[in-house]
């Protein structure tokens, strides 16, 4: 795999696992919290999603913001903003105490993945950037599978006792801070700022043969089919992810530490599948990453439908994350093409796009939630595989324009020319 390691690189990845690293634990706990204090599925599903919603009304706001008054300054804001959530969970005893707490979650979210998803394209260059998405996402799910295994571990010695894990990944959301306030840098290149005009709501609205300036690229795609594609993919990835728990331990009938134990073993395929899939996306064909997303949804759903046993249930959790792994390289890649159209405002077209990711994830675990309390775990696991198959015809419906043309290689047609014209290896 050619990525190029800088130290603003590696101290963005090494804040997404840190800070994944303590979110985790809360992940894990939070829906098992929720049920120890009185919630139905539903409310547990509302309370998942809540997060997502709130990020999602934010994000274009916070976006421009972070392009205003610098995308490190927003990241450090946002870290900052983690660790008093996480703070403050180790203190609610109300179920209207977790909503409140979520809902200051989401802001977090806002602040911080606008500035983040940006600094890892104007790093990660224009030959590497799923590369950079790719060890980004990496280590967030190994860090996220490894903190869930040891909450459980943990809820099991000390008898439930949720506050502890709560402060425990208090103090560890504080160890990112360093990292980002050292190293990590961002460019403010005043030709950039000159060239770049336009603004991201005229390219939401605005037809590919509008002409961009500066180094932007010929043939400016739409961006709302893409942020279309972002809500049906997140929908397909997050639908199970935050009821996971609930489902091992009421559905399968495993134990909070054997629930934990099935993170830690889906982590050993992440840990390959990722970089491969960044890979991939780089240099072969970012539609055929995505194609394995489809696959693994539908193939894990019908896992965790027939064969509701640990060995079942850990195959399955497996196949849901290396979906997930091929997703995020190819999704972020994707984002750091269409806002090099304009660079100005990187972060704010980025937050436009992700609102898509934001809308499938708020919205799925709640309709997961009612689809299994009102019909059963049967039709929720129906309805993902026909969402995942209909996710994957909309993929081929977008990359493809009237004219019959791939918009892969409309849309990228600076860095498949670097690679017929640059043969030269980038350095380690």
């Amino acid at each position: 795999m050619k990525w190029r390691l800088s130290s603003p690189l590696m101290a963005i990845v090494a804040e997404g696992l840190l800070s994944r690293l303590s979110f985790g634990l809360i992940n894990f706990s939070l829906p098992l919290y929720a049920r120890h204090l009185g919630l139905s599925l539903t409310e547990v599903g509302v309370l998942a999603a809540l997060s997502s919603a709130v990020a999602l009304g934010f994000k274009p706001l916070v976006g421009w913001a972070a392009d205003r008054f610098g995308l490190k300054r927003m990241y450090l804001v946002a870290i900052s903003a983690r660790s008093l959530v996480s703070l403050a969970f180790g203190f609610a005893i109300t179920p209207w105490e977790l909503f409140a707490i979520r809902g200051a979650h989401g802001i977090s979210r806002s602040l911080r993945d606008p500035s983040a998803n940006a600094l890892l394209a104007e790093h990660g260059g224009e030959k590497s950037v799923a590369s950079a998405f790719a060890w980004y996402q990496t280590a967030k799910t190994v860090a996220g599978s490894l903190s869930r295994a040891l909450a459980g571990i943990l809820l099991t010695i000390t008898a439930a006792n949720y506050t502890l894990v709560f402060l425990i990944a208090f103090g560890l959301s504080l160890l990112p801070l360093f990292a980002v306030a050292r190293y990590v840098q961002e460019h403010r290149d005043p030709t950039v700022l000159r060239e770049h005009r336009g603004s991201s709501s005229a390219l939401l609205a605005g037809g590919q043969n509008a002409e961009p300036s500066g180094s932007a690229m010929p043939g400016r795609p739409r961006v709302l089919p893409f942020v279309g594609l972002g809500f049906l993919m997140a929908s397909t990835a997050e639908m199970l992810n935050s009821l996971f728990p609930v489902l091992a331990t009421e559905y399968a009938g495993l134990s909070s530490a054997q629930a934990g134990v099935i993170y830690a073993v889906s982590t050993l395929g992440i840990i390959f599948s990722g970089p491969i899939f960044g890979w991939l996306s780089d240099t072969v064909s970012r539609r055929l990453v995505l194609a394995v997303r489809a696959v693994a949804n539908t193939g894990s759903s019908i896992l965790y439908l027939l064969f509701p046993t640990f060995a079942g249930i850990a195959v399955a959790k497996a196949a849901d994350d290396m979906g997930r792994a091929a997703f995020r390289p190819a999704w972020g890649s994707l984002m750091a093409e269409v806002s090099s159209f304009d660079k100005r405002n990187r972060a704010r077209t980025m937050g436009w796009m992700s609102m898509g990711e934001d809308a499938g994830a708020a919205l799925s675990p709640v309709l997961a939630a009612f689809l299994w309390a009102t019909w059963g775990i049967a039709a929720l696991m129906g309805f993902r595989v026909a969402l995942a198959l209909a996710t994957e015809l909309y993929v081929l419906l977008i990359t493809r324009n009237p004219g019959g043309e791939d918009s892969e290689a409309r849309v990228l047609p600076r860095r498949r020319a670097q690679r017929t014209t640059c043969k030269t290896p980038r350095a380690l």
